[in-house]
């Protein structure tokens, strides 16, 4: 069971509190998951990621383990303490300015 953290606009537009479990296929990457959320909340497709090209939106970031995984390929396997649900996966909601 994989443990999602959204931001809390997305939980809104999903309307879930707290956190999102989702079971995915092995091997559990990056993109597997995001393809488990979007599946299992089809509002939030093309909040996340864009609709044709399916790159991450701009101030929208992943972090699992302390890590940043916000370049990373869709094909990138998450860190073991995220399939383990011991870690959560994060989507985070960038801020640009100053």
């Amino acid at each position: 069971m994989i443990r999602v953290v959204l931001p809390f606009h997305l939980r809104t537009l999903a309307r879930v509190d707290g956190e999102v479990q989702l079971e995915t296929d092995h091997p559990v990457t990056l993109g597997s998951v995001l393809d488990a959320l979007e599946a299992r909340y089809p509002v939030l497709r093309g909040t996340i990621r864009d609709h044709g090209t399916l790159k991450r939106r701009p101030f929208i970031r992943f972090f699992a383990c302390e890590q940043d995984l916000s370049h990373e390929p869709l094909d990138t396997a998450l860190p073991e303490a995220v399939l383990t649900g011991e870690e959560p996966f994060l989507v985070v909601g960038a801020m640009a300015g100053g």
